[in-house]
């Protein structure tokens, strides 16, 4: 099957599988939304401009984890374990990723895919060489090589690399390798927290990171 065919049945497939989550998960997605509510004052949903395919911008939804304007407090964008700015209901959610759910829905609208590299912060976009611009000729996923590969516990250089080497060596087969491997960084809560950088730049302390925070 040659690529391009193969990005085509991609596309289908994330449209039937994000359409049958929707449809199973929806009571939880009203679970959730009420426990966030009911704990913190604020939206349900955190919404953050990401750079999408081709560098298109768009908003990524997440549930929300975090107290309100967390990112303009304590150690802004960078967030550790035991960060006193996470809900009690923002830890359960970020242990088992459910906070991601709500971009279910933009798979849906065709802004994600269930599998490709993490959508970046645009700002950040300006700085990728001509090499790591690549990362975006693929829609963003949910999931991808590098999050099966070490998460936030390796470097950006090194997640970009990985998403590079996707891109090059994409196939529906790779992609259900990835989400097979999802399931278990999903159960064992590998990677979910790293060490703090600042992305790409020694010297420029005024780049926050996004390696385990707010804006992963």
């Amino acid at each position: 099957m040659n690529h391009k065919i193969q990005l085509g049945v991609k596309r289908v497939l994330d449209i039937v599988a994000s359409g049958v989550a929707l449809l199973l998960l929806w009571p939880l997605f009203a679970l959730i939304a009420i426990l966030i509510k009911l704990e913190s004052p604020g939206p349900v949903f955190f919404l953050q401009p990401r750079a999408g395919y081709r560098g298109e911008r768009f908003r990524m939804w997440k549930f929300r984890t975090m107290v309100l304007n967390a990112e303009a407090a304590g150690s802004g964008y960078y967030v550790g374990r035991d960060d006193a700015r996470i809900t009690r209901v923002g830890k359960i959610l970020r242990r088992f990723s459910l906070d991601e759910l709500p971009q279910l829905l933009q798979i849906l609208a065709g802004k994600m895919s269930v599998v490709g590299p993490r959508p970046g912060l645009p700002y950040h976009v300006g700085h990728y060489s001509a090499e790591q611009v690549r990362r975006m000729d693929v829609r963003p996923g949910l999931t991808g090589w590098s999050q099966v590969n070490g998460r936030n516990q390796i470097s950006w250089p090194e997640r970009i690399e990985k998403d590079v080497w996707y891109i090059d060596h994409f196939s529906l087969w790779l992609d259900a390798k990835i989400i097979i491997r999802t399931f278990w960084v999903w159960l064992s809560g590998e990677g979910l927290y790293g060490a703090r950088d600042n992305f790409f730049f020694s010297g420029q302390d005024d780049i926050p990171s996004p390696r385990g925070g707010i804006n992963d």
